[in-house]
């Protein structure tokens, strides 16, 4: 299955198109794409057995992101052994560095995303992780029963705030507006032969500057499920950023960052595609 916010109404992307799920369902699930989430059993049954109606063109310009307002967003740090080489620093042993990116940032698979001035703006692929159920110490054995589904995000990052001061500031360089696109939609785990062991790449400007697979994750998405669920009840809705390879403009030597009329292009196999222009301030 595959859900997807289309001009802010909860959508099944069905036969290459797209299907209102309030008209649906007959108004037994609203058009709020948020207010899905909790009750996610309940509607994927209903997905699951539902007669559709002819799904209509999908609208790209209109795609939001699946999850457009959860209540928590983790990301995760150092999580690719090749990126944790680049950064030059140690590789983690029993758990990664978290941080958090603030809601306000989440924004969709298209569109522009303004540069923060005087900055040094990178790109950072990335496996998102949406939550279904609450979650709460939860084994790794059990964490993919904990998931709605897996979307492409892009954990962008502005350096000199994220790196600024002692303890530097994560969560601040990586929440200004719009770094935190996520889309183009949902697609369920059961939807992958293998959920765990996804290609995903971003370029600039068609030109490739992160390869990857999900499979080459230090902890995996099991893991940072059970990790994260010890400390924090994970949330229906919720959002991990799971990790970005290597090929950071930061790890590149000269080092290169986003410029104004720079089109990054983000992608995960199964999933789909993100495409975003940046622009100055």
């Amino acid at each position: 299955m595959r859900i997807a916010t289309i001009g802010q109404r909860l959508c099944l992307i069905s036969g290459g198109g797209a299907v209102d799920v309030q008209t649906a369902s007959g108004g037994q699930f609203g058009p709020d794409p948020a207010a899905v989430y909790p009750r996610w059993e309940e509607f994927a049954g209903w997905a699951a057995s539902a007669t559709l109606p002819e799904p209509v063109p999908i609208a790209t310009e209109s795609l939001g992101s699946p999850s457009p307002s959860p209540r928590q967003v983790f990301g995760v740090g150092l999580n690719y052994s090749e990126h944790v080489a680049e950064s030059g620093l140690a590789h983690p042993e029993t758990a990664p560095p978290i941080f958090t990116k603030f809601p306000s940032c989440i924004t969709g698979p298209r569109g522009e995303i303004t540069l923060p001035p005087g900055g040094h703006t990178d790109w950072e692929v990335e496996l998102v992780v949406i939550i279904g159920r609450i979650a709460a110490h939860v084994p790794a054995s059990s964490a993919w029963d904990y998931v709605a589904g897996l979307s492409v995000g892009q954990d962008v990052s502005e350096r000199i705030t994220q790196l600024a001061g002692n303890p530097p500031q994560f969560s601040l360089g990586k929440s200004y507006p719009g770094f935190g696109p996520v889309g183009p939609w949902l697609v369920t785990p059961d939807e992958f032969s293998n959920p765990d062991d996804l290609e995903l790449g971003c370029s600039v400007n068609d030109v490739q500057m992160q390869k990857g697979r999900t499979s080459e994750l230090i902890f995996s998405v099991r893991d940072l499920i059970e990790q994260l669920s010890a400390v924090t009840p994970l949330l229906p809705g919720d959002l991990i950023f799971t990790g970005t390879p290597s090929g950071v403009g930061m790890g590149r030597n000269p080092q290169r960052w986003l410029a104004p009329g720079d089109v990054l292009t983000s992608y995960i196999e199964g999933i789909g595609e993100m495409r975003h222009t940046f622009v100055a301030a």
